[in-house]
């Protein structure tokens, strides 16, 4: 198991507490939702993140629609936006049950039309369109979602970045420092910054950031080798003759 994948299955910032009900039978008891929505409050003001300790909420509401919390729902897919492009988002969606009941809501419920919104932007980051994300995240028709929900989660625009990053690392050698603009949604002094933070190398007279090395943006060739005895090339020519 990679580093990266071992840490999405039990991030270190998990506590004890924690780790015993994602682990466990507990976690399909509803008594303990109150514990997890809590859990995900905190990765909310802390930075961190815990997908399947989110999953697990998402999977008491599908067994118990009486705990249904709109508001939690779309925290959780929020958090799930900055984990591109491993599949939180879509493994969070495949939960919410069409079915749930919002008779129990005080207010109206934001899911109907936040989600729509929220699966446009995730595919713009699938897709690697980042300016469109920028655009579409900044736009009059999300203001209720920046209003009422990123704007509590701490880091949510960096974090964001570090999704262009991951991709951007994995690409280039070289970019443009407009393109990496439009990219981050950062200009000027805030994007020198940025990109000074990240180790890169940026040329103010040609506008070119030069970016490390990597086993993802370098180009090599591959020898691949197959040994095959003796033995093994006659008992395949064997058959060859016999199936014509």
């Amino acid at each position: 198991m990679s580093s990266a994948t071992s840490d999405w299955v039990t991030p270190p910032t998990r506590p004890e507490l924690i780790e015993n009900l994602v682990s466990g039978v507990d976690r399909y008891n509803p008594s303990n939702v109150g514990i997890l929505e809590d859990y995900l409050y905190h990765q909310i003001r802390s930075r961190e993140y815990d997908c399947l300790a989110n999953l697990a909420i998402l999977k008491l509401y599908q067994f118990n629609h009486d705990l249904y919390n709109p508001d939690v729902i779309v925290n959780i897919l929020v958090k799930a936006l900055t984990s591109v492009p491993f599949p939180d988002f879509n493994l969070s969606i495949a939960l919410l049950d069409e079915r749930v009941s919002t008779a129990n809501l005080d207010e109206p419920d934001p899911l109907p039309t936040l989600l729509p919104h929220l699966t446009s932007l995730h595919s713009l980051l699938q897709q690697c369109r980042f300016p469109a994300f920028w655009v579409f995240y900044r736009s009059d028709e999300l203001e209720s979602l920046r209003d009422n929900y990123t704007v509590e989660v701490v880091g949510f625009e960096d974090a964001i970045r570090d999704v262009a990053v991951r991709a951007v690392k994995a690409t280039f050698q070289r970019i443009g420092s407009k393109r990496l603009s439009s990219y981050l949604d950062l200009e000027g002094p805030e994007l020198e910054e940025y990109v000074a933070k990240l180790g890169w190398k940026f040329d103010a007279s040609t506008g070119v950031i030069e970016l490390p090395p990597n086993p993802d943006n370098q180009i090599t060739s591959t020898i691949v080798q197959e040994d095959i005895k003796l033995p093994q090339l006659s008992k395949v020519i064997s058959h060859a003759i016999s199936a014509a």
